[in-house]
């Protein structure tokens, strides 16, 4: 089998954009892969990742899905996805652990993003999936996603503070038990429910 076949066999399996270590699992040497690169065939997206020259190029979902070995869409590109603001983010915001910094530079060169840091001890609370044109990522839940509006409540714009969280009081599949301990563990329990009381209550 030629480099060439070896390469689109590989890009087959992983989909549009193949990691250097599949390409040497799948049989390439370095040299191989170093080659296609020169000849033109690949493409390098970052270092260690490549995509093939011909063809449509990656959509973001897709190099999020390969790139971000650590990251949690949240905030503004939860709140989109599940309907609860209209207004469609210009960057992906993301939540990841503290000290995640250096590649989330990397990732910016080829995807929009804004990051969130988190503690390591409420990174994971309320994660989940979703799957956005059909690329399975990470997301927060309703519940964590409406915590994150109050903890970040400051940086967000107050309208689409507002309609975020009454979208999620009219949600029929809120769940107000998660909703309440996300919140006592993120401590910001009191500080919602001054909020929240007053909505529910209307």
């Amino acid at each position: 089998m030629s480099k060439h076949d070896i390469a689109n066999k590989t890009f087959n399996t992983f989909g549009e954009i193949v990691k250097k270590s599949d390409f040497i699992s799948a049989g390439l040497k370095e040299q191989d892969i170093y080659t296609l690169f020169k000849q033109g065939y690949i493409e390098r997206i970052k270092h260690g990742y490549y995509k093939l020259s011909i063809g449509d190029e990656p959509n973001e979902e897709t190099l999020l899905s390969k790139l971000m070995t650590q990251g949690i869409v949240s905030v503004e590109s939860a709140l989109f996805y599940y309907g609860y603001s209209d207004f469609t983010p210009r960057k992906w915001t993301i939540s990841v652990p503290q000290s995640y910094s250096r590649t989330i530079k990397s990732i910016q060169k080829e995807v929009p993003v804004k990051a969130y840091y988190v503690q390591n001890n409420l990174y994971h609370l309320g994660e989940t999936t979703g799957s956005f044109n059909g690329v399975t990522l990470p997301i927060y839940d309703r519940e964590r996603t409406i915590c994150d509006c109050f903890k970040y409540r400051t940086k967000l714009d107050n309208e689409i503070f507002i309609k975020a969280v009454n979208a999620y009081v009219a949600d029929e599949k809120k769940n107000l038990y998660n909703l309440s301990k996300y919140a006592k563990k993120m401590n910001i329990y009191n500080k919602m429910m001054n909020v929240m009381e007053v909505i529910l209550n209307a």
